[in-house]
């Protein structure tokens, strides 16, 4: 399984989240859901993307490329207080 699968799933599992919710929250089919755990297919850079905002982790985290799973900038914008 590849690190993309095993952190989808760990994700999934952390919020008590359905595969189908999930797809449904991000507009894809439950079978393409299901084969991204499965590691039997592979993101489009738009649905790693959605994937990322969705579970507000960092994309190089989600992919693996990262053990941090929020990046330094996004980390920094959540600790800056918001002008109105």
């Amino acid at each position: 399984m590849t690190k993309f699968a095993e952190r989808l799933i760990q994700l999934k599992n952390e919020r008590n989240l359905l595969q189908k919710d999930i797809a449904a929250a991000l507009g894809l089919s439950l079978r393409t859901y299901q084969y991204y755990e499965k590691g039997q297919m592979e993101p489009t850079l738009s649905n790693i993307i959605k994937l990322s905002q969705f579970f507000h982790v960092s994309s190089d985290w989600l992919l693996g490329l990262s053990d941090d799973r929020i990046n330094n900038e996004e980390a920094a914008a959540m600790e800056e207080p918001q002008v109105i």
